[in-house]
């Protein structure tokens, strides 16, 4: 038994699918826009709800208007046939009639009575059963055949036995076109003079008059229904735009400031609350404009402070040089201690230097002045040039892989060299004398170069500051390469205004791989890095980058200008 039900579920489960992929291209964006739209619910549950409340109301009148009419009908009908029965009745009482003869002729004029005196020209007369047969006896009688078989024995036992004046019962009589309408047969008794005895009148009426009154009503309501439902709905549409109206205002408004417009601001509404809303919304709109102004006359002036003590410094590091290059010119002659002092003045003096110049590229980068002096560039050879040079700082092998890239691509040679020398030099800081590998490929859209070192790697923490500037994962550690901090920030800079994208993958005690992606036409809007950003052997555990290592790709501005050298 509990098998069947799993399979009968298992089956309905199936069916239930099948049933949501045919309906989710019609069911799916009306899903989605219910649940995004406000306005949709509210005109909706205020359509629903008015529509139940209509139907109710429209059932309710009609069963009133059905029954009330139905009962008017019946008691009229009850009454026309009390009428006709008491003047047969009369008819009957004054006649005494006791052959044959004279008891046909009052059976006809006892027809005639009852036909002038009733409203249907619908009945019968029968002799009630129980009572001795004679030739002497009138008739049956039936205005229509088919009245005699609308009779039933419920109907003629209650006229026999019942003390009732008269008892009636709902039925169905053809109407002019044929078609079957209500009716209501009313029967009563009529006693004949003599030996006749006593017959049972029934008088059909036709309540088809009645129904067509009644579907008029309802088709009535129901238009009433359908173009008071297209009022409400045109009056809740209306609604709700004046509702939403406030809020749309503010949405406008909201995404306009975010968009940068800063003097826009929301509307009054005309309302306590909506206008006590943008009285807020403006005020703060002011506020943050007033601090937005003030941040950027802030950055400014720090951007030309950095910029201005930069430039200052060169003129007394100049100074510094030159005597430093003095000095070291007598250090043969000066004791060990002295000598010391001197190399560590110089080293101390190019480290100085190389952080001012790094410092004024950065404010360059900040205040939007960058040029690039751009020139077909062979990435593969300048890679191998960088690689041959920084050989020497490293204790193992520096490995160059070029799987492709040899197509020049128009580029700023010096900045694309310190890209890569940056993140050389860095592979050699952190690799923990393990081999650098640089490996180079194209495609159609793009070229790219990734450094990749089996060192002390980062994790996913420190992988999200790695471009920060004057940033370092481990403070303690020292500097083999003397670099000053800002090297990883101006390489995300240098990436940015090619319109390319550096990014990172590192796990601690595993290594680090770094990948400058270059595309081939100035400006394009989307291309695919032809390398893999995460190491080949840690493809199966990239799926949590924040479990012992992770990714990181930073979004690129299109900074500066180029410039054809």
């Amino acid at each position: 038994m509990s098998r069947g039900r799993s399979r009968l579920a298992l089956w309905l489960r199936r069916a239930w699918l099948r049933v949501v992929k045919l309906t989710h291209p019609v069911i799916g964006p009306f899903r989605e826009r219910w649940r995004r739209s406000l306005k949709l619910r509210t005109m909706a549950v205020t359509g629903l709800v008015t529509g139940v409340m209509i139907v109710i109301a429209g059932t309710f009148i009609l069963t009133s208007i059905g029954d009330d009419l139905y009962s008017a009908r019946r008691d009229q009908v009850l009454q026309d046939s009390a009428r006709a029965t008491v003047s047969a009745q009369q008819l009957l009482d004054a006649s005494d009639a006791s052959e044959h003869s004279t008891l046909s002729a009052l059976m006809t004029s006892m027809r005639r009575a009852v036909s002038d005196t009733t409203s249907s020209q619908m009945f019968a007369v029968r002799r009630q059963p129980g009572q001795a047969a004679t030739a002497e006896v009138p008739q049956d009688f039936s205005t229509e055949i088919a009245l005699g078989d609308l009779i039933t024995p419920d109907l003629a036992k209650a006229l026999h036995s019942g003390e009732a004046p008269q008892y009636w019962q709902p039925v169905e009589l053809d109407t002019p076109s044929g078609e079957p309408g209500p009716g209501i047969i009313v029967g009563s008794t009529l006693t004949f003079p003599g030996a006749a005895g006593t017959y049972d009148l029934y008088i059909g009426y036709s309540l088809a008059e009645t129904q067509s009154t009644l579907e008029f009503i309802q088709r009535t309501l129901m238009i009433t229904a359908v173009i008071l439902m297209l009022l409400i709905g045109v009056l809740v549409w209306t609604m709700t735009r004046i509702v939403f109206r406030p809020i749309r205002a503010a949405a406008d408004t909201s995404r306009r400031l975010a968009a940068g417009e800063t003097q826009v601001r929301m509307p009054r509404q005309n309302d306590e609350q909506f206008d006590l809303l943008s009285d807020s919304f403006n005020h703060m709109a002011d506020t943050l404009q007033q601090r937005i102004a003030e941040l950027d006359e802030l950055s400014e002036m720090q951007q030309r402070f950095v910029s201005d003590v930069s430039h200052e410094l060169r003129t007394p590091l100049t100074t510094i040089r030159l005597a430093s290059e003095v000095l070291s010119a007598k250090a043969s002659e000066m004791d060990p201690a002295q000598a010391r002092s001197v190399e560590l003045l110089r080293t101390q003096v190019d480290r100085f230097e190389r952080l001012l110049t790094d410092l004024l590229e950065i404010s360059r980068y900040d205040a939007g002045r960058v040029t690039l002096e751009t020139e077909q560039t062979n990435l593969v050879r300048l890679t191998e040039e960088v690689c041959e040079g920084l050989q020497p700082l490293s204790p193992s092998l520096i490995e160059v892989r070029a799987l492709g890239g040899y197509a020049p691509i128009e580029v700023d040679p010096r900045r694309i060299r310190r890209i890569v020398t940056n993140l050389v030099g860095n592979a050699i800081e952190h690799g923990e004398g393990n081999a650098v590998v640089v490996t180079i490929d194209s495609n159609q859209s793009a070229v790219a170069l990734t450094v990749r070192d089996w060192g002390v790697g980062m994790s996913a923490e420190a992988t999200e500051h790695v471009f920060d500037r004057f940033w370092r994962a481990d403070p303690s550690r020292k500097r083999t390469l003397g670099g000053t901090g800002l090297g990883l920030a101006i390489a995300l800079e240098d990436a940015a205004v090619h319109g390319g994208q550096l990014e990172v993958w590192s796990e601690a005690g595993v290594g680090t791989n770094f990948r400058l992606t270059l595309p081939r036409s100035e400006g394009a809007a989307s291309f695919l890095s032809p390398l893999p950003l995460i190491a080949d052997e840690h493809l199966t555990a990239a799926g949590d980058p924040q479990s012992t290592g992770g990714w990181l790709r930073r979004p690129m501005r299109n900074l500066g200008k180029r410039r054809r050298s």
